[in-house]
């Protein structure tokens, strides 16, 4: 069973916590036990006879059973509490490492909201089960078990009410538990549609806004919110018909049972005593019934999340990163692609194909093309965001698929196509990439960057607030951020994925002259829309439907390249470029 080895797997580490749960709750569940029994005594033996020191006496252990069951039971649930937190914490995490492990194809698949879902409300629902379970898996069995011991020491004759209440009390569980098993599974995927509904209105808020689509948006949120409100509906319907049900069986077995053992009291059968310690016995072994009742209504959402979380946590990853370096980091950053083809997962044909050049240390390799044409996708490859299906990437020789994450973090900076900016402050996403920067370096980087003039003129400098996702500046700031962070790494390799877009031409322009004289010998990469923007790279590629269909200065392709003339004429004309 998925659920029981997805438990029993995180449980192992805290077996003592286990135990003592385990040991708690026999000592709370025997004292409760031994509770009706001693009252039993009391009313035969000193009530009825008048023996006053025996009530007394009697009285006195009951009240120590009576704090030794309340402490016990304290006790339980309390490492019960902790232990079932703890094994939440630690499926959490095996599931974000797990998650951070994918590469963009495997998280594209699952999408976004179904891994905030399991990863959130999913290890909730089986953490809260292991909770109920540590909390009454010792003390439901033995309180019905005992108590069934117990109410047949009192009185064998009233047997046959324990034998036809507590099988109704079991039917009705498993009838209950077949009605609500698919309707748990849809409820999870509800609730993966409503956060993915959620989560697009949030990030596209200011889309939504400027094209006032306001009122679409809200009757999209509200068929997601009906749709689960509808299932939740139908599982609280059959929770509203459990208690009333189960209720009644309780009441019918109060009644029954004092009227049978009226009757047999009246004629001598049994004690009055017996009879009110058989009737708390019945009482425990039902309310034992219902406590396992509840604990088995909550299985079978937890087997549904457990499953969705082993999903994910079995789904392989296609990159395999070794975190042990197996061999030497490259230190001049000489990137190759040899014969490079690379395609989508159920792609008709490749992205990428025989896509082979070298870019030098020292110099700038601009790659251009029309939107579409796998520009992006070619140099995700360089950090290996996916792998190509044939040929190579290398660096200084060097496979980048043999590279550890740490050796590619050095070797390769990457300025996004769209930039992000984590919450924290200013200093803490320019440090980013390497942790000890120092202060005068972070400046250093925002001076080559352009972005020194607007951070200075904010309050706390670099300590200044940055929002999630960097919503609280402007597109621009936040590029020159992003290419701020990635000069603050000082990698070998930069490689800038249409990140000057957002830039006016005079930005770009002193950006670019103030990058050539930063980034010293170290390889640049740009991928630009802007034709201006690559006018003095060492080499341009032109990539046209997934092949480079030529490669040489500015001059050499506005005289020879067709499609690079092409591109050059949707901006401006050939001479105003030229």
């Amino acid at each position: 069973m998925v659920l029981f080895s997805l438990v029993l797997r995180h449980a192992r580490p805290y077996k003592v916590g286990i135990i003592a749960v385990f040991i708690l709750q026999l000592i709370s569940t025997i004292a409760a036990l031994y509770l009706p029994s001693l009252n039993a005594q009391i009313i035969d033996k000193g009530v009825s006879t008048g023996d006053t020191d025996f009530i007394w006496s009697t009285g006195v252990t009951m009240l120590v059973v009576c704090l030794a069951q309340v402490v016990t039971a304290i006790g339980g649930v309390y490492f019960g509490a902790k232990t079932a937190m703890a094994i939440g914490r630690d499926i959490r995490r095996e599931v974000y490492r797990k998650v951070d492990s994918l590469s963009a194809l495997e998280t594209s698949t699952f999408g976004t909201a179904t891994l905030i879902t399991r990863s959130t409300n999913d290890v909730q629902q089986v953490q809260m089960l292991v909770l109920m379970t540590l909390n009454f898996m010792v003390s439901t069995p033995i309180m019905c078990i005992g108590g069934i011991i117990m109410a047949l020491r009192e009185d064998a004759g009233l047997s046959w009410l324990v034998w036809v209440s507590v099988p109704v009390l079991f039917v009705i569980v498993g009838f209950l538990v077949y009605l609500l098993m698919p309707l748990f599974r849809l409820m999870q995927d509800r609730i993966d549609g409503i956060n993915g509904v959620l989560r697009e209105q949030i990030v596209g808020i200011r889309v939504v806004r400027a094209f006032v689509r306001e009122p679409f948006e809200s009757e999209r949120y509200r068929k997601a919110n009906d749709a689960i409100t509808q299932v939740s509906l139908k599982v609280g319907n059959i929770f509203v018909l459990m208690f009333p049900v189960i209720m009644m069986v309780l009441h019918i077995a109060t009644a029954a049972v004092l009227w049978f053992g009226g009757h047999r009291v009246d004629a001598g059968d049994m004690q009055v005593g017996s009879l009110t310690a058989f009737l708390q016995y019945l009482l425990q072994i039902l309310m034992a019934v219902m406590m396992g009742v509840f604990m088995v209504m909550m299985i079978p959402r937890a087997v549904v999340c457990a499953e969705r979380i082993k999903e994910v946590l079995d789904t392989h990853p296609s990159l395999e990163i070794s975190d042990v370096p197996t061999i030497a980091t490259p230190t001049t950053g000489k990137v190759q692609f040899s014969n490079v083809t690379f395609g989508y997962p159920g792609a008709e044909r490749p992205v990428l194909d025989n896509v082979s050049f070298t870019a030098e240390p020292g110099q700038t390799t601009a790659i251009v093309g029309s939107t579409g044409s796998g520009k992006t996708t070619l140099i995700n490859l360089l950090p290996r965001m996916f792998d190509p299906q044939a040929g190579s990437v290398t660096i200084d020789g060097a496979p980048v698929n043999e590279l550890t994450r740490h050796q590619l973090s050095e070797v390769v900076g990457l300025v996004s196509q769209k930039p992000y900016l984590f919450s924290g402050t200013i200093a803490s996403n320019l440090r980013f990439g390497r942790a000890d920067a120092t202060d005068d370096e972070l400046w250093e980087a925002l001076r080559i960057a352009q972005g020194e003039d607007f951070v200075r003129e904010k309050e706390k400098g670099l300590a200044s607030i940055i929002s999630q996702g960097g919503t609280n500046v402007s597109g621009g700031q936040r590029q020159r951020l992003c290419i701020a962070r990635a000069l603050a790494a000082q990698p070998l390799v930069y490689v800038f994925d249409d990140s000057f877009s957002a830039l006016d031409v005079s930005t770009d322009a002193r950006l670019r002259e103030a990058l050539g004289d930063a980034t010293g010998d170290a390889t640049v990469i740009i991928v630009a829309q802007r034709i201006s923007t690559i006018t003095g790279a060492d080499q341009i590629l032109v990539v046209d439907d997934g092949a480079i269909v030529g490669r040489g200065t500015h001059d050499e392709l506005l005289a020879s390249n067709n499609t690079y003339q092409q591109i050059v004429a949707s901006q401006l004309s050939v001479e105003g470029v030229a």
